[in-house]
């Protein structure tokens, strides 16, 4: 049996997407449908989009979206693996400037994809199972594309929609939120510039030239030399599991030196309130306890570091408890700031993010220098926050919404007069589903 959460695991992790065998009946309450605008910041007119996900009242039913920006394909099983879709859903945006509204309905493990300068290719496998496009498989069709996606939820409660670095930087993605509450503002997460993805690698590169760490690995370039995607070290690590072998074990030693002599304190900031941690080698080897009711961790490795869910920070390892109090250790690893604060995430403040060590996460710290605002999910806890400060994942989430616009190409999707624009059309009854708008100068 799988349930929703397990199923879009797999989809982070595999790139497959299917229906869970176990279904939670949902009430509704919000909008049934979603206006999502498309908006062309490149300066390409070859941009296609895509919208798949898990139609929440159709039993989480695979979902893509046609090239209407309309109609819903819900594949049926295959007879054969890497079966090819049996609709267009080539969603194609007009030139340089150009927004397109697509209407969704309520949905699980939504994904927005761009694709410049070419097409992605979606393909099925018996289930029905929806076989995404990877970065990190070589023998992908859409591996020598350049594409990107934004990740969203819309569902009884609320849209919540967030940019994405976790497994690779490619085309800049932004997001704006607009809401149907009176006097609500508009929300916003800029992401990166149009020259943002150079900036990346150029970081990387550098990187690697101080530390020799192997950060100029993490760069894919095309056949004619550009910059085609950053990977992100754990996307790295799946095309060469030697990479950052061993990296943080410095680092790591230091940490469990710290918390044999003095307690570290971590506040879940749920049920289970603040925990303490100390280092104990009571089991025969040194681990970092916080209780004999509550579990322990081993020391990480790189890649343990880097994913947030192998090794010690295996979801399978240990309670509900345990995975709280596991998210914020390895947010805290990644960010390198436990040897400067024993009060996680209580204490933790973004200028110490990445700084504290010379080991740390730069891959993390580059994407995140790069970004106006410096909001986007770099890792996979990088929402981890103190109670009292803003996280720095980059989402935007409202429980109602009026118009989620999403914009490829480097100009943030923060316009006060498109929003206002889209807001006018949708309120006075102009807006044509699927339909178009040129972006005012």
């Amino acid at each position: 049996m799988s349930t929703l959460e397990a199923v879009l695991e797999l989809q982070k992790r595999n790139s497959i997407l299917q229906t869970p065998s176990e279904n939670e009946q949902l009430v509704v309450s919000t909008s049934p449908i979603l206006n999502i605008a498309l908006q062309n910041n490149t300066s390409s007119s070859n941009v296609c989009a895509y919208v798949t996900g898990l139609d929440i009242n159709k039993n989480n039913a695979v979902l893509i979206l046609q090239s209407d920006g309309v109609t819903g394909y819900y594949p049926q099983s295959p007879t054969t693996p890497l079966s090819a879709l049996a609709q267009d859903c080539h969603i194609r945006l007009g030139g340089p400037g150009t927004t397109r509204t697509v209407t969704v309905p309520q949905m699980a493990g939504g994904r927005i994809w761009f694709a410049r300068d070419g097409q992605l290719t979606f393909l099925l496998n018996r289930g029905p199972a929806l076989v995404e496009p990877s970065a990190t498989n070589t023998s992908d069709p859409n591996y020598s594309v350049f594409w990107s996606f934004a990740e969203f939820t819309f569902n009884t409660v609320q849209v919540f929609a967030n940019i994405t670095f976790v497994d690779f930087v490619s085309l800049p993605v932004s997001l704006a939120l607009a809401s149907a509450t009176p006097g609500a503002a508009a929300q916003s997460v800029a992401g990166l510039p149009a020259a943002g993805l150079d900036a990346v690698c150029a970081g990387l590169v550098a990187q690697n030239a101080s530390d020799g760490a192997g950060w100029d690995r993490l760069v894919v370039k095309t056949a004619a030399g550009a910059n085609l995607r950053a990977l992100s070290p754990n996307a790295g690590l799946v095309m060469d599991s030697t990479l950052f072998r061993g990296y943080y074990q410095p680092y790591v030693d230091a940490v469990w030196a710290k918390y044999a002599a003095a307690p570290l304190n971590i506040d879940t900031q749920g049920q289970w309130g603040v925990v303490q941690g100390k280092v104990s080698s009571s089991s025969g080897s040194a681990q970092l306890s916080f209780g004999s009711g509550v579990g322990a961790f081993a020391q990480p490795s790189s890649a343990d570091v880097f994913s947030c869910s192998t090794g010690p920070f295996a979801n399978a390892t240990g309670s509900a408890e345990l995975g709280n109090i596991g998210a914020r250790l390895a947010a805290a690893f990644n960010r390198s700031t436990l040897l400067v604060n024993a009060n996680q995430p209580a204490a933790e403040r973004v200028a110490t993010y990445y700084v504290s060590n010379q080991i740390t996460n730069h891959y993390a710290r580059v994407v995140h220098a790069a970004v106006p605002g410096g909001k986007g999910y770099a890792f996979p806890y990088d929402d981890v926050a103190p109670d009292d400060a803003d996280n720095v994942a980059g989402t935007v989430a409202d429980g109602n919404p009026q118009l989620l616009v999403v914009a490829v190409g480097g100009s943030t999707a923060t316009s006060t007069s498109l929003l206002a624009r889209l807001r006018s059309a949708v309120r006075a009854g102009q807006k044509r589903l699927g339909g178009w708008w040129s972006r005012g100068k």
